[in-house]
């Protein structure tokens, strides 16, 4: 695999700094069930790398003592990590809103049964990629009877009630293009979504979520491997807009990874920028006592400009 993190660090970003934390996202591990292409944590059936008992233990002292907003889990497939429904239990105590970042089809293996009922009893928002709502485009980009499957859940979580304005049970869809190009506009994109999906389907959810590709990790690589990662970069440098900088996700979430180290976003724990913390260089969730962060120094590459393209991106969606 070609390392990116090279080719991202001719700092000509803008500097930003932190808002007051309101998110913890936890990645509890890059082990999945997929294999897609366009993953930034080039996640998979052979990863290894899960969140320890121990790990999870901080995070929970973290959370009860910081008083954050909602608890944002990913992965891989956060779901496979066998601690992840005493976090999400001890979250709930806290009264905190809970994301869980789902494929789906990882709720169809054996040992995840009953996990979407857990999911809809303690009133979990369900993030769900779907990249696109036709068949062939999935499983192209995420593996052959990926799309039947997920169709297959999103109907079984209809039925809990996920989906229904009336219900409190979240169902959003997450898309991100197939290649080098930035999403389309949301509200246009996510009013053929569901169109679709209800006339063929049956199938309601709340609201789509569109997401740059960031030219990290597998997909980066294949643009090196294609020659195109120059092309793409120059994409994102040109369609950036300064007004996005207002609302990128590192503002108010904090990133830890499996380990219990903690970084700006997501991406940015894949290309291993830590966060700069209370004038450390590197932080560990145990060691983070004070949730107090705000003014601090957001580290910044180039792959921030897929954040701040366009109609802008991030973990909720285009601003």
């Amino acid at each position: 695999m070609h390392a990116t993190l090279p080719l991202l660090q001719q700092g000509s970003f803008p500097d930003i700094k932190r808002n007051r934390l309101q998110t913890l996202q936890v990645n509890l591990g890059y082990r999945c069930n997929q294999s897609c292409l366009h993953c930034h944590v080039n996640a998979g059936p052979t990863r290894r790398e899960n969140m320890t008992v121990e790990t999870i233990d901080a995070v929970i002292h973290f959370l009860s003592h910081a008083r954050l907003a909602t608890l944002d889990l990913t992965g891989g497939a956060p779901e496979l990590n066998p601690g992840f429904r005493r976090l999400v239990t001890a979250a709930r105590e806290l009264d905190m809103h809970i994301i869980d970042r789902c494929n789906l089809t990882v709720l169809l293996e054996p040992e995840q049964s009953g996990t979407a009922e857990f999911l809809a009893g303690n009133k979990v928002e369900i993030v769900a990629s779907l990249p696109c709502y036709l068949k062939d485009n999935v499983d192209a980009q995420r593996g052959k009877g990926v799309y039947d499957n997920s169709i297959r859940v999103l109907r079984h979580l209809n039925a809990l009630g996920y989906g229904a304005d009336s219900s409190g049970l979240a169902l959003n869809l997450m898309f991100n293009p197939q290649g080098p190009e930035l999403p389309p506009p949301q509200p246009a994109l996510e009013r053929d979504y569901k169109k679709y999906l209800l006339e063929a389907f049956g199938i309601r959810f709340n609201r789509l979520l569109t997401l740059a590709n960031m030219p990290i990790k597998r997909f980066g690589s294949m643009l090196v491997s294609k020659g195109g990662f120059d092309d793409y970069m120059q994409l994102l440098r040109n369609a950036h807009c300064d007004v996005n900088l207002d609302e990128v996700m590192c503002k108010s979430l904090l990133s830890v990874d499996w380990q219990g180290f903690t970084y700006d976003c997501d991406f940015n724990q894949l290309l291993d920028i830590p966060a700069h913390l209370n004038g450390k260089s590197r932080t560990h969730i145990s060691d983070l006592t004070d949730a107090d962060l705000e003014g601090c120094e957001i580290a910044v590459a180039e792959h921030c400009y897929g954040c701040t393209a366009g109609q802008g991106s991030g973990c909720s969606g285009a601003f």
